[in-house]
């Protein structure tokens, strides 16, 4: 569906679910970033109708995500660790166009935003598929489901908002921008990284 050229390795499960504190963190803060950069393509495209309801929706699902992950945390006896720095986010971003056409950077935002929410996907399979605790296989099976639907709305967008011939030859580029970034990262125990 996404193409990823590097499909996260189910061994990463493991390491992942060994720290289940740092990664349950950083899992709510990508749902918190998600929500934070919903807002601001609201902020940035209010002039598009359907980028606005659509995004709103999303802001809705993210924070409910963020909340359920705080209440696992808390459930669990774990704490929110501080939030710490996504190279790899900061990195797709820095493939998005310096253009002067409002529509080259709205599209590059979408689409950096549908790599997010596909990589996100990704993880959220492996772990679903791979670890004991049966909370936590449901929960990210669910979440799994979640993203791909994230993923298609922001694909979706662009295409309608930008041109579907432009938008795929983009995506094309932007895959394999992700797999020279997602090799240096694969074995981290974030969701990113």
């Amino acid at each position: 569906m996404f193409r990823l050229r590097l499909r996260t390795d189910p061994q990463w499960a493991s390491l992942a679910t060994a720290h289940p504190e740092e990664i349950l963190s950083d899992h709510a803060w990508c749902e918190q970033k998600a929500a934070s950069t919903a807002i601001s393509l609201i902020n940035q495209y209010s002039e598009f109708p359907t980028l606005v309801e659509a995004m709103t929706d999303l802001v809705r699902e993210e924070w409910e995500h963020f909340s359920r992950v705080l209440e696992i945390l808390k459930r669990r006896g774990l704490r929110l660790r501080p939030q710490r720095r996504d190279n790899y986010v900061n990195e797709l971003m820095a493939w998005r166009t310096t253009s002067h056409h409002k529509l080259d950077r709205l599209r590059d935002h979408l689409l950096v935003a549908a790599m997010v929410e596909a990589r996100s996907c990704d993880r959220f399979r492996v772990l679903s598929e791979n670890i004991s605790d049966p909370e936590l296989r449901a929960f990210y099976r669910d979440l799994m489901e979640s993203e791909a639907t994230h993923y298609t709305v922001f694909i979706t967008l662009a295409r309608e908002l930008t041109g579907r011939a432009l938008t795929d030859a983009r995506w094309t580029n932007l895959l394999d921008y992700e797999d020279a970034i997602i090799r240096k990262y694969c074995q981290g125990t974030a969701i990113h990284g």
